[in-house]
């Protein structure tokens, strides 16, 4: 592989040890590759977000042994090893945060109304298409095969069901192949439900990481994977076989592309729903010009889209039988408790043989004696975390707390990541650490409820629900919640008093 001989590091200062400029147009060759990344990806996300694009680019400069933009972006153009490098950024620049039936209003209304509406009407032919567009590592179209198995039941052999994931990114579909996944994706399920559609995997002798939990294989082999870009419906080049869906998931991917690329998506999905199919997107992306070539449906706690010459369906006249057992749909987010009167004590330090380990980030103090700021040290966890590294990126919040890094979203990320290490009394002091310092986070509020919820705590849940709740209702209703993974003010709200009235009606 070719390198400028003028940019290798020299044997008295390698590379690994040259401070990394903080600045992406401190490299002259940075503008070219940007817009280089964004003409081939679409990805318009980045335009104003250089400080996260050159982060993300320098792992891959660093990877590829690369010195700077100039470099990286001849080795993109060198035939085979450039195609695969594409395929390692495409993979870094895209990949985001997925579990398993996130958005809980969403998959209430997949339960409820959409999916039993299509198994009535396309009963006489007993056959469903589905699609997960930017399925990422393949929690979404498995959530979806989970609950059309448990809606169909002893039927399901002699339904013809098809759920097929695109995603741009080879990791993330190596990933979602395997169907192996870390606690963090599985965060918002309860012990039984884990129980219910994985199998633990142990540990390897001498990991850094947890075993993790194999989705079934029935689950499993209901979706099939493959890597696709979704501009490949505007410029023409999408396969013919993608068309007739009678569902569509294009979920939190429409954020990354330009209004006028969204247009053209929107509208070429609209055309690829069968009569009666339907479309779902992320709840931060509904957009009023998305009328003029689809039908939004308001749902509880969520809208959804038909075809355009379409109106709003009724309810089936008949519905299936309800599942037994039904499969809980998981709130994406939860409360917590009254607020602490005084700041929690800082939490003990891990065993020793947990101490925390260098990130492949610099969370301390730099050469320069100055420590990174929040939202690189957040990013870099959050990578690390949706990579399944959960107990990594565990050991970076806390190593950037205890570098002197006191934001409330640090400790609402140590405390859920220590939840999935299962450290319970641990993620709880965090949480509450996290409200000490802000306590109008709504989702330390609700994730602590959750927590203190599988904990047997009814009542404090019930409250830190309600301060969710309360807190969100005080919003503009539109208003995109921080850490809330898109949800609005709305939805939170309503997501919290719904699982503050299940909580009730269990200790009833």
């Amino acid at each position: 592989m070719a390198r400028e001989p003028s940019r290798e590091p020299s044997r008295e200062e390698p590379a690994a040890r040259r401070p990394e400029p903080r600045d992406p147009f401190a490299d002259p060759g940075y503008a070219d590759l940007k817009a280089e990344i964004i003409a081939r990806t679409g990805h318009q996300y980045y335009a104003d977000k250089d400080g996260l694009l050159f982060d993300r680019l320098r792992r891959r400069f660093r990877a590829a042994g690369m010195a700077d933009a100039t470099a990286y972006r001849a080795l993109l153009a060198q035939g085979q090893d450039g195609a695969s490098e594409w395929a390692a950024l495409e993979a870094e620049i895209t990949i985001g945060e997925t579990f398993f039936f996130r958005y809980a209003e969403q998959f209430e209304a997949l339960r409820e109304t959409i999916l039993p509406g299509l198994i009535a009407a396309r009963g006489p032919e007993q056959s469903l298409k589905v699609w997960s567009a930017g399925c990422s590592t393949g929690a979404e179209a498995y959530s979806v095969a989970i609950l059309l198995r448990e809606i169909l039941g002893e039927s399901l052999p002699e339904w013809h069901v098809a759920i097929t994931g695109t995603d741009i990114s080879v990791a993330a579909l190596a990933t979602a192949r395997a169907a192996h996944y870390g606690r963090w994706a599985l965060r918002t399920m309860p012990a039984e439900a884990r129980n219910l559609y994985f199998r633990r995997l142990p540990a390897e002798p001498g990991a850094a990481r947890e075993g993790g939990y194999a989705l079934r294989p029935e689950f499993r082999r209901m979706v099939r994977f493959e890597r696709q870009n979704l501009l490949a419906l505007i410029d023409g080049t999408a396969p013919a076989r993608f068309a007739e869906f009678d569902l569509i998931l294009c979920r939190n991917v429409l954020i990354y592309f330009s209004a006028e690329t969204v247009a053209g998506i929107v509208r070429a999905l609209g055309r690829r729903l069968r009569p009666g199919g339907w479309l779902l997107i992320g709840h931060a992306e509904p957009n009023p010009a998305f009328a003029d070539w689809l039908t939004p449906v308001n749902l509880p706690g969520t809208v959804a889209y038909r075809r355009l010459d379409e109106a709003a369906p009724s309810p089936p006249d008949r519905l299936p039988p309800p599942p037994a057992p039904a499969p809980p749909v998981f709130p994406a987010i939860v409360p917590p408790p009254p607020l602490p009167p005084r700041p929690p004590a800082d939490p003990p330090p891990p065993p020793e043989e947990e101490a925390p380990v260098a990130l492949p980030v610099q969370v301390g103090p730099d050469p320069r004696g100055e420590v990174p700021p929040p939202e690189e040290v957040l990013a870099r966890v959050r990578s690390l975390a949706d990579a399944g590294e959960t107990a990594e990126a565990w050991r970076g919040a806390r190593a950037a707390l205890q570098a002197g890094q006191r934001d409330p979203r640090l400790l609402l990320y140590e405390g859920l990541l220590g939840l999935g290490l299962g450290r319970e009394a641990e993620a709880e002091r965090s949480l509450r650490g996290a409200l000490y310092l802000d306590p109008g986070f709504v989702m330390a509020h609700y994730h602590l409820g959750l927590l203190l919820a599988a904990l047997g705590r009814p009542g404090p849940a019930r409250r830190a629900l309600d301060n969710a709740a309360r807190l969100s209702e005080a919003l503009a209703p539109d208003a995109v919640l921080p850490e809330g993974d898109g949800a609005t003010a709305r939805e939170i709200a309503a997501s919290a008093r719904l699982a503050s009235a299940r909580i009730g009606a269990r200790t009833r």
